[in-house]
């Protein structure tokens, strides 16, 4: 059996770094303490400095906790910027992570120049380690792309992105994207015509596709893919359908863990990243709470293990958050709204009245008739998205300066042997050349 989760709150003391010596080569080796057993690598696609200050103090004032657990692990910052753009997207951010190189907007598992470079995943594997990914967006999306596969566009080559996850040699993959696995005769957008779920089966892997399917997985080789696309935001999660980012993340280091060469596992609360893009702020801090939570999981079993490093770092930051207008903002506004503007938007799509739909989900009985005269005016997309994300602004006192990604600099944290490291300001390249560096010193 897998070890057990200790309880542990903030504040144990990290582990001993190690002591290092200097080799004949100059080069310097590092003691077994430095090296880690295993590997987690969690991932906040989009967030940035002031999402987790958004998100710890509004967890405080719903009563949930004053800290984030990432805050006993803080220990530097990194820069984002692209091969071509000082503004990354996902692809070329997670590409740093994985492979250690600078690559272009919307390249993954690639160099600059095309050519494919090796992933932190793929060298885990050629040493024996269980690998595995989580993504609570499709796992072919950007950031578990760039750890299990090379193509030069992440959106041209999605088809092809599943066609290597499957062929990798990968023990776990946890996400959505169902479609992305089947041709359009079993329910799927793949056009040619292969299965790759029957070809995964074929090829030992377990496939499942449901929470009660997830909840029996037991071994290893497994595939579960729990949604036609990206799962749910966690503000709008059914818990018989998905379960939790924490839980996945249990799950995914209990399986693993039973490796006697060790693992390395990707964990990414992706939907922080699609709240971010819509300006949801309510949304954005559930799902950074449960990412947070999904930490604590890591941390706890690092804790307990006492040979396992830890990072948590962000591809980018998203929508260019800011809290406060006037020196005020409330924190309470996002605690006591209820729905994803996602579900707003269906809801008003139904049929459903502004007033009502706003005052049932949001909690606001106090709208203006400019601001229903906005929402009525808007179509799907960034006009409804806009007009419902001010209606909160207006009342919660922040603001958002963009639908995109924005080149901030974001939070590094690192725990376990080899954290040391870390610590500074460094490149996004310098975290992926720094997990290289410490897998070959295994």
């Amino acid at each position: 059996m897998a070890a057990s989760f200790a309880a542990c709150s903030p504040g144990t003391a990290e582990l001993a770094a190690g002591d290092a010596s200097i080799a004949a080569n100059g080069s310097v080796r590092l003691s077994a303490p430095s090296v880690p057993r295993n590997v987690i690598v969690l991932i906040s696609d989009g967030c940035g400095p002031a999402s987790f200050t958004m998100a710890r103090t509004v967890a405080s004032r719903m009563g949930i906790r004053d800290e984030l657990y990432l805050d006993d692990v803080l220990v530097g910052s990194v820069r984002t910027s692209s091969a071509n753009r000082e503004v990354t997207d996902s692809a070329a951010g997670a590409t740093a992570f994985a492979c250690g190189v600078k690559t272009n907007h919307q390249a993954v598992g690639v160099d600059a120049a095309g050519n494919p470079a090796k992933t932190v995943l793929e060298r885990a594997e050629e040493l024996g380690m269980a690998t595995g990914v989580i993504a609570t967006k499709s796992i072919t999306d950007a950031t578990p792309a760039a750890f299990t596969a090379h193509v030069a566009n992440r959106y041209e080559g999605e088809a092809q992105i599943a066609i290597q996850q499957i062929s990798g040699g990968f023990d776990l993959l946890f996400g959505g994207g169902r479609t992305s696995f089947l041709p359009a005769d079993a329910g799927g957008n793949r056009k040619d015509g292969r299965n790759l779920v029957d070809e995964a089966r074929a090829s030992g892997y377990n496939v499942v596709f449901d929470k009660p399917e997830w909840d029996a997985v037991t071994e290893l080789p497994v595939i579960a893919l729990l949604a036609e696309k990206h799962l749910a935001y966690e503000i709008d999660r059914d818990p018989s359908r998905q379960p939790t980012f924490p839980d996945i993340v249990r799950k995914a280091i209990d399986l693993l863990d039973d490796d006697p060469d060790g693992f390395f596992l990707m964990a990414e609360g992706s939907l922080i990243d699609i709240a971010g893009h819509a300006n949801d702020a309510p949304a954005h801090v559930r799902d950074i709470l449960a990412y947070d939570e999904g930490v604590r999981v890591a941390l706890d079993y690092a804790r307990a293990n006492g040979n396992t490093l830890v990072i948590s770092v962000s591809d980018h930051e998203t929508g260019g958050l800011t809290l406060g207008r006037n020196y005020r903002w409330n924190p309470e506004v996002l605690a006591q709204v209820s729905a994803s503007q996602d579900s707003v938007a269906a809801a008003l799509a139904r049929g459903g009245t502004v007033r009502s739909v706003i005052e049932k989900n949001f909690g606001f009985a106090d709208l203006t008739d400019d601001e229903v005269g906005e929402v009525e005016a808007a179509s799907t997309g960034n006009a409804m998205n806009g007009a419902l994300s001010r209606i909160v602004g207006n009342r919660a006192l922040i603001d958002w300066t963009s639908f995109g990604h924005t080149g901030v600099d974001v939070n590094l944290y690192a725990f376990g042997p080899g954290s040391e490291r870390f610590r500074g300001d460094h490149d996004n390249t310098f975290v992926g050349i720094q997990l290289f560096e410490l897998l070959d010193a295994r």
